[in-house]
């Protein structure tokens, strides 16, 4: 039988890395070129990045905290708008879901009416008709402003 030859590597083992594939750099001459990273721009991209879509989820934040304004502002005119319905001279007991007309008397007092202006005949007796309300479920009103003015006779 053969002994087995024992191959003796011509290469100082001072120049020999253990596991070649994990060097930060190229270690032959076919390998593939590494470059270092720039730091500097591949934080300055995340950063650019980031305060991009935080700059977008804070203008959606901004415009949902502004609807909620608005409609809280929508509320708040709802009930004092109501208020001085429930203060005003109604001869009835309104019914939720039914359109009544709200208006203001030469005196100055209100009064709530099923009778819609352009109902009154010839003479129109208020000094003008504020709005058309509906009463809503929470027994607020639906108001609907008029900008026409109903006192003078066509």
């Amino acid at each position: 039988m053969e002994e087995a030859k024992v191959i003796i590597n011509p290469i100082s083992p001072d120049k020999v890395a253990e596991a070649p594939g994990l060097l930060a750099y190229a270690h032959t001459a076919g390998s593939a070129v590494i470059r270092p990273e720039d730091k500097g721009k591949i934080t300055g991209r995340a950063v650019a990045a980031m305060r991009e879509q935080t700059d977008m989820q804070l203008s959606q934040l901004y415009k949902q905290m502004q609807l909620l304004a608005e409609q809280a502002t929508a509320i708040r005119n709802r009930v004092e708008i109501s208020e001085r319905i429930y203060s005003a001279q109604m001869n009835f007991e309104p019914v939720v879901g039914h359109t009544y007309h709200f208006y203001q008397r030469k005196n100055g007092t209100d009064l709530l009416s099923m009778i819609g202006p352009n109902e009154w005949g010839r003479k129109f007796p208020f000094e003008r008709c504020l709005a058309t309300v509906r009463m809503m479920a929470d027994h607020t009103w639906d108001v609907q402003y008029h900008e026409t003015d109903f006192s003078t006779t066509e």
